[in-house]
């Protein structure tokens, strides 16, 4: 099931908001801050790229299964 537009804008949305956070926090905070809101970007990146790579995946497994 492919992301609904609303849950896709609020993941965009979401990662342009923790890129400025991560500016910030590279000026200010120690290391460790900056790696984890790094690693929430990296996580919010995968789900939107991942989840049409498994749609596909899902509907090649169902053509072939058929």
């Amino acid at each position: 099931m492919p992301l609904s537009e609303q849950v896709e804008s609020s993941l965009i949305e979401a990662q342009e908001d923790l890129r400025n956070a991560l500016s910030f926090a590279a000026r200010t905070e120690k290391p460790y801050i900056s790696k984890h809101i790094a690693d929430m970007l990296s996580n919010i990146d995968n789900i939107l790229h991942v989840v049409p790579l498994l749609e596909q995946v899902e509907d090649l497994t169902d053509e072939f299964g058929k």
